[in-house]
């Protein structure tokens, strides 16, 4: 298959730039995989489409507030660092602009000196390594000195921080936010929980690669970028047993879906598992667990649309995204939603 196969026209203003005031507001558009069927809801409608005894697996991610600001030493010169995975002995792999001002050996200055750091290698690709120094616990530094990475097709500063991050964000590593769950409120999750859904988490830390284009013609020559996730005894206990009893998994995000079929044995069954996952699905996966999606609308030509083109056919989600975008739906990561099943 060729890559614009999965392409679309997207008008401008149909990207979401700031988050909706509630968040549960935002519009859901159901999809049907077997007919194509499309309808028009709002998020807080999801339970209608919920069944005692399915189970949602939604994922506990925290985004890093990984973006800082600072100056290279000597002489000022303003510079921005990226972290994007935790190295080990205070060194982070990073983006860094101005690149060609920072090789090894440049030194960094972030908080009037709060936080220093020098690059002390470079990678493939073009990514830096850096090892900061600083007091205290680095996470409670990037949580005072860090700003979020908002993705590059967000052009207004976000006001409230904890808008980029779910409800349920527990375990501090991505660089952007599972954005499927931004949705949620914890009085919804309540109201899910009380009707009979099991409600379990998995962890997979996002990384930058998600917003990278498919570059290739051909989808298959496209080299999946990976990221670390892990999935619990205790969530893989509720899934099998969801669906022994005849329940149906739903999947918060495509993170929480490439996490489940990364780990699932060839029979959907699950057990504790955990480590980097490359995974890449298109039209012709077999999905081994999933029985339904929630998800955004995501870019064209992403392998994100791919993904939710493998489950509910190519046809069908290019179909429901031109009537998303005559129905001026937000687009992206804090637009609206949609609901495969």
């Amino acid at each position: 298959m060729k890559t614009s196969d999965f392409n679309y026209d997207l008008p401008p203003e149909l990207i979401a730039q700031t988050p909706i005031e509630k968040r549960d507001t935002s519009r859901l558009m159901t999809l049907s995989r077997c007919t194509g069927k499309v309808e028009h809801h709002h998020f807080y409608e999801l339970p209608d489409f919920l069944r005692p005894g399915d189970c949602l697996i939604l994922n506990d991610s925290r985004v890093l507030p990984a973006r800082l600001l600072g100056q290279r030493l000597p002489g000022g010169g303003a510079c921005e660092v990226l972290l994007l995975i935790d190295r080990g002995e205070k060194v982070w792999e990073c983006l860094v602009r101005p690149g060609r001002k920072m090789h090894t050996g440049a030194k960094l200055s972030f908080g009037n000196g709060e936080l220093t750091a020098e690059v002390v290698g470079e990678v493939e690709g073009g990514n830096r390594l850096v090892r900061f120094d600083y007091e205290g616990i680095f996470l409670e530094v990037l949580e005072h000195l860090g700003k979020m990475p908002l993705p590059p097709y967000i052009k207004e500063e976000l006001q409230d921080q904890e808008r980029y991050q779910t409800v349920y964000s527990k375990v501090l590593g991505s660089a952007a936010a599972p954005t499927a769950g931004l949705h949620f409120t914890k009085d919804l999750l309540e109201k899910i929980s009380a009707m009979g859904v099991g409600v379990g988490y998995v962890t997979l830390h996002v990384g930058l690669g998600t917003f990278r284009p498919v570059k290739e013609d051909e989808i298959t020559d496209h080299a999946m970028h990976s990221e670390y996730c892990v999935i619990s005894q205790e969530t893989a206990d509720l899934i099998n047993r969801t669906r022994e009893s005849g329940g149906r998994c739903i999947c918060v995000g495509t993170t929480s879906c490439r996490t489940l079929e990364t780990w699932a044995k060839e029979d959907g069954t699950m057990t504790a598992s955990a480590g980097w996952t490359n995974i890449y699905i298109y039209p012709g996966y077999r999905f081994k667990v999933m029985d339904g999606l929630v998800t955004n609308f995501h870019l064209p030509e992403s392998t994100l649309i791919m993904l939710v083109s493998a489950f509910a056919g190519r046809e069908h989600v290019l179909d429901a995204y031109q009537e998303a975008v005559r129905e001026k739906y937000r687009f992206f990561s804090f637009g609206d939603a949609m609901f495969l099943s």
